[in-house]
């Protein structure tokens, strides 16, 4: 077993072989024919798209695409070159690409996105979103989709998640009419973009729960941009919580899901990932239908949590955040 398969468990070591085509005793053959070594075309390829800066190939950083794919060469430079084009393409996305950049900062320290503790019964990272918490006065989509890319790039150098995948759930309550209003076709073409045809993750399933009428209207003008795999891995919930309880169990779940963890702690994530830059000056109390705000004034009982101000005066927003294309969904 070579240093690539290093930590891996004996299960997921199986896991990648039964699922993903993946041989320990050729791993680094495999590798070295995605970078052109005794079968170089790849490496042909990779030369003949001088208009895509290739900035990263080592074999740590190739097998994640590897794996994504299944050890399809020819999709693994596909979605090799996608990655590096979409970071061309959106260059303001990543020029400051940072935890501690005050954007992203702000939207992980509102809990996008929120990552739970412990895998799913299959080993697959949930990742939680609860829609109705968007501020937008506050927190821009473009800031929250980058806060959630980089909690992917930090995600993925884990091994063990290249192999078993991601899970996310969505909880749609209170999220009114007026938010998704405001959400534009530009807006979720750039996240199906980034995260369905550029990043070499594997996604288990996409959980909508508690979705109100308009959110079903808006998935279907999405969907034929949508990968039929994709398609088949989005499940539409509404309030049946039993549904999802069939594909994700309980025990891995907080009770926001009717899970038999304790509520999500909101600052969980963003403080793993700003570690001693992570200071409190404003409360949260954590409730099923919203994540309520109020000043730091002496209060507070047992349910609160807290998380810093953002140091970006609120309403601040990128060039690229400027979408004026028509909405998705019209008020009038």
């Amino acid at each position: 077993m070579t240093h690539l398969h290093a930590g891996l468990s004996a299960e997921t070591t199986e896991k990648a072989r039964a699922e993903l085509n993946e041989n320990p005793e050729t791993l680094h053959q495999d590798i070295q024919q995605v970078l052109g070594g005794a079968q170089g075309w790849i490496r042909d390829m990779i030369v003949t798209r001088p208009d895509i800066g290739f900035l990263r190939t080592d074999d740590d950083f190739i097998l994640r695409f590897l794996r994504a794919r299944k050890f399809d060469q020819v999709e693994t430079f596909r979605l090799l070159a996608q990655y590096f084009q979409f970071r061309q393409q959106n260059l303001d996305m990543f020029q400051s690409f940072k935890v501690d950049d005050p954007g992203i900062k702000r939207a992980l320290m509102d809990g996008f996105p929120g990552v739970l503790e412990n895998p799913d019964q299959q080993g697959r990272k949930i990742l939680i979103l609860f829609a109705s918490n968007w501020d937008q006065s506050r927190n821009s989509f473009i800031d929250i989709l980058r806060a959630i890319l980089l909690s992917l790039e930090v995600l993925i150098e884990n091994p063990e998640l290249q192999i078993n995948g991601f899970i996310l759930i969505i909880d749609w309550s209170n999220f009114s009419f007026k938010q998704a209003s405001k959400l534009t076709p530009n807006m979720l073409k750039l996240a199906i973009e980034g995260l369905q045809d550029s990043f070499p993750a594997r996604f288990g399933g996409i959980h909508f729960v508690n979705q109100p009428w308009y959110i079903h209207a808006m998935y279907t003008i999405i969907k034929p941009f949508l990968k039929d795999k994709t398609r088949k891995r989005i499940f539409l919930h509404g309030n049946n919580l039993n549904s999802l309880h069939q594909l994700i169990q309980p025990e891995c779940l907080p009770s926001e899901f009717g899970g038999t963890l304790p509520p999500y702690d909101m600052g969980m994530w963003a403080r793993t990932l700003l570690g001693p830059d992570y200071s409190d000056e404003t409360e949260y109390m954590l409730t099923y239908d919203a994540l309520h705000v109020r000043e730091n004034c002496g209060g507070g009982g047992g349910d609160m949590m807290t998380r810093s101000q953002s140091v970006v005066e609120s309403g601040t927003l990128r060039q690229a955040d400027r979408d004026t294309s028509t909405p998705l969904l019209a008020l009038e």
